[in-house]
């Protein structure tokens, strides 16, 4: 089943929302609150995949909830559901999904869904985990001037160096940063941006905000949501997202 959250300040639009949404299949409503604080509790504790956020809750910002909801989990699909359509482009700013404008029909709803189900169903194998190798470790220094090959994660009682030709892709994810390679992932408190410094910009892109990735493993790149995209890349089973704008400059690369 896929797990779906609604954060809606009204109370009986968050009866009406969660009905159209049991009625699909495949679909079933964890968690239903109307405030920021209750959205990001809730988040936390049923890790849905889709989540229906209006913009106003209640004087709070709805935008603001999304935004710390796709630092947690940058995958999450938002489905902002709101009589406010002067948002929409401050909306895809923050990667959503889909855009619902009140009053939103139960067709349109399934509409969206039904799009959802299609790649759940066809990313279902790629999205399971690959086999990880965890270092404990608390920062990423310089490399060495001689050994820019190479990162060196230093931890409190070892140090372990990679070969920057070795990663795949280096993700920040509920606030720390993984680094998958050839080998296995390792977990660090670095920043992603102290990382991408030390990358090749010729080699490695900053697909996405929480995404950097290693241009020759990319296998395929396929639509996630309305201006994102999902990269598969070659030595995992994890994959990456990819705005619009760096989709569009992967394929000028390409061309």
């Amino acid at each position: 089943m896929i797990k779906v959250m609604i954060v809606e300040d009204e109370p009986e639009i968050r009866k009406i929302l969660g009905k159209m949404i049991e009625k699909q299949d495949g679909f079933t409503v964890v968690a239903a609150c109307g405030d920021f604080a209750g959205g990001i509790t809730a988040f936390m504790k049923y890790r849905p995949e889709v989540v229906f956020m209006d913009i106003d809750l209640g004087g709070e910002s709805g935008m603001d909830c999304a935004k710390t909801i796709t630092e947690l989990e940058p995958k999450t699909k938002i489905i902002f559901a709101t009589a406010h359509s002067e948002y929409m482009a401050n909306a895809f700013e923050i990667y959503a999904f889909d855009y619902l404008v009140k009053p939103f029909n139960l067709e349109r709803v399934t509409k969206t869904l039904t799009r959802i189900k299609g790649m759940q169903g066809s990313n279902k194998e790629s999205e399971s985990l690959a086999a990880t190798e965890e270092v404990a470790q608390d920062k990423i220094v310089n490399v060495a001037e001689q050994h820019k090959d190479k990162l060196m994660i230093k931890g409190k009682e070892q140090m372990t160096f990679l070969d920057k030709k070795d990663i795949i892709m280096v993700e920040r994810l509920d606030g720390e940063t993984i680094i998958t390679t050839m080998d296995g992932e390792f977990h660090t408190s670095a920043s992603l941006g102290s990382i991408e410094e030390k990358l090749d910009s010729a080699e490695f892109m900053r697909c996405h905000k929480s995404y950097i990735i290693n241009l020759s493993m990319i296998s395929q790149i396929e639509v996630y949501g309305r201006w994102t995209y999902t990269v598969k890349l070659k030595g995992t089973s994890a994959t990456a997202l990819m705005t619009s704008q760096k989709y569009e400059e992967v394929k000028r690369l390409y061309e």
